[in-house]
């Protein structure tokens, strides 16, 4: 029994082996021509992969379209009339089966009306119960209608089938609002999050449509919370803005810093400590800051007005040299300039420059959060002398 054992396991890596023979298996089937005929390419997926033959659809339409043995009549505006079958509607909708209980039946009639919509939109819902089947034209033209019936008769798959085409392209500008009401009102709540976004993007070609006056008569409370919303997004946005210029301008002051230390310290190309030997082009700098900075320091080091007030960039450069004897964690072994008078003048500086001061460290050393610099103070550090 062993040896055979043995002998099924040879043949399996013999068969895995020769797998590269095997070959590849062909594709899987597309959507028919016919399918995308007769119900266009944009029809929702999960109808595009239906497991029901097209031949028992198309029997399902014929029965419509002929009423044959149909029991009930439906009632539309305008003296409209569709026939369907009282079992067929009643299973796919347990509204309709609750109306056709308590219709009044006239011979083998059962009677029942759905107003309120056009007549051809009714006949679309009454044939999707029938087929779950549509035209690209229908849905387009009805959708609104459509999207109501769904909720008011309890049709879950149609439901989903207005929302996705809403979704994928019907809803604009010209509908979004009406939609928007639609989807409070029939609890879409997806419908609702999309459509309030379009409003927020396009409010204001939207605020002066007739459909927003429409609505801000019909719901004043809905219209305001939107004006709300618009305003809290846009401050949002603006607050957003803000926190992330001042987030990009404290990450460049930090490698301003770094620049400041590689230069003083180890030298950068023709810039760098008198007892450094430079060489102009023996590597690439990998400080960014380091092409800006040395401008600066050759401008403050040849400049006649370098008084704090007296000039523009050498103002920069002392700030600059400030900030770093306050980021600085050893004035003791420092190579950058006055690193150490600038750490004996903090001692005479008003309460609210040391508050100020303190405050910009502190947000400065915070937009580094991964692989700070050894030769700064750590951001505990300076978060718990701000607070002293």
């Amino acid at each position: 029994m062993v040896m055979a054992c043995v002998d099924h396991q040879q043949k399996s890596l013999e068969a895995a082996a020769d797998s590269s023979s095997v070959p590849i298996p062909p594709p899987l089937p597309s959507k028919s021509d016919e399918h995308r005929k007769r119900y266009g390419s944009d029809v929702a997926p999960w109808l595009n992969h239906s497991c029901v033959p097209t031949a028992t659809k198309d029997m399902w339409d014929r029965l419509f379209n002929d009423g044959y043995k149909a029991n009930v009549v439906i009632y539309t505006d305008n003296g409209g009339i569709v026939y369907a079958h009282a079992n067929i509607i009643g299973t796919a909708s347990s509204v309709i089966k609750g109306m056709l209980k308590q219709a009044k039946k006239h011979g083998k009639w059962y009677t029942i009306s759905i107003r309120g919509v056009p007549h051809e939109a009714v006949r679309v819902f009454i044939r999707f119960l029938y087929s779950s089947c549509y035209k690209k034209e229908e849905i387009n033209e009805y959708i609104m209608h459509l999207l109501l019936l769904s909720h008011s008769y309890v049709v879950p798959q149609l439901k989903r089938v207005c929302e996705w085409h809403l979704e994928h392209g019907l809803l604009t500008t010209e509908n979004v609002i009406d939609v928007f009401q639609l989807a409070l009102l029939c609890d879409f709540p997806r419908l609702s999050v999309i459509s309030h976004r379009m409003i927020m993007k396009h409010f204001k070609e939207l605020y002066a449509t007739e459909a927003w006056t429409a609505m801000k008569k019909s719901h004043p409370f809905l219209e305001k919370e939107l004006r709300d919303s618009v305003f809290i997004e846009e401050n949002t946005r603006k607050e957003r803005i803000r926190k992330r210029n001042e987030q990009r301008i404290y990450s460049q002051l930090y490698e301003a810093m770094e620049a400041l230390v590689h230069i003083c310290r180890d030298g950068c190309k023709t810039i760098g400590p008198h007892d450094k030997d430079l060489k102009p082009n023996h590597a690439t700098c990998h400080y960014e800051s380091c092409k800006g900075l040395e401008s600066l320091i050759r401008h403050f080091a040849g400049c006649k007005l370098r008084v704090p007030g007296g000039c523009v960039h050498c103002k920069r450069m002392w700030q600059l040299l400030e900030l770093h004897s306050r980021v600085c964690a050893d004035s003791d072994q420092c190579r950058v300039p006055l690193c150490g008078n600038f750490k004996a003048k903090m001692e005479k500086q008003s309460k609210k420059d040391e508050v100020r001061w303190k405050l910009l460290v502190k947000n400065v050393l915070g937009s580094k959060k991964i692989g700070a610099s050894p030769f700064f103070l750590p951001v505990t550090s300076s978060s718990s002398t701000t607070m002293s």
